[in-house]
């Protein structure tokens, strides 16, 4: 297998060697962002325990919240396939864009015209300083991907996602695909 060289739009799937690291253990990162300076991610497989009605009341919404990682978790933040509604979007690859207005966000929740096929939200992101990032890539904690969901990503089904990948994977990923999530639960 040809290693890829992260790009923003790539995926991140953490090796089953970094099992025991709380944050990424079993993680698939979306990188929203990658420069020499650094790199922004979503993990976009860890689902919290509450909606985004629990944290703005004012919404009419029961979207559920990922964690995006472990950086500022205490912001709110989203991914979205929706640029033409919403504006000051950056795209990231492949229609699939990060940010924009939250206003005009919170209006076409509250009427309805957004729906969790077309948004997802985080707290918190994932972020790697210059270089560290391949310096975990040279350590064996990450394998990069493709995207090839592109857009349709915000729909993929949270739960197994890790495990799909790793079935994509093949070889020896495909052992670790159905290996518990806890090694002493085995």
């Amino acid at each position: 297998m040809i290693a890829l060289k992260p790009t923003k739009g790539h995926l991140l799937v953490a090796e089953p060697s970094i099992i025991g690291d709380v944050a990424f253990n079993r993680s698939v990162v979306l990188l929203a962002d990658h420069t020499e300076a650094g790199s922004v991610g979503f993990i976009l497989n860890k689902a919290l325990d509450f909606t985004l009605k629990d944290l703005v009341p004012e919404l009419s919404s029961n979207f559920k919240i990922y964690n995006g990682g472990p950086v500022e978790q205490d912001n709110l933040y989203f991914i979205h396939k929706i640029p033409d509604l919403i504006p000051q979007s950056v795209e990231i690859a492949n229609g699939i864009y990060w940010g924009g207005n939250f206003d005009v966000v919170t209006e076409l929740i509250n009427q309805d015209l957004i729906s969790e096929k077309e948004i997802r939200f985080f707290l918190g992101y994932s972020g790697w300083d210059a270089n560290q990032l391949d310096e975990e890539l040279n350590s064996h904690a990450w394998i990069v991907t493709t995207n090839e969901n592109a857009k349709d990503i915000i729909e993929r089904p949270y739960r197994s996602f890790w495990k799909d990948k790793m079935m994509q994977l093949g070889g020896e990923y495909i052992l670790w695909s159905n290996a518990p999530e806890n090694p002493s639960y085995n």
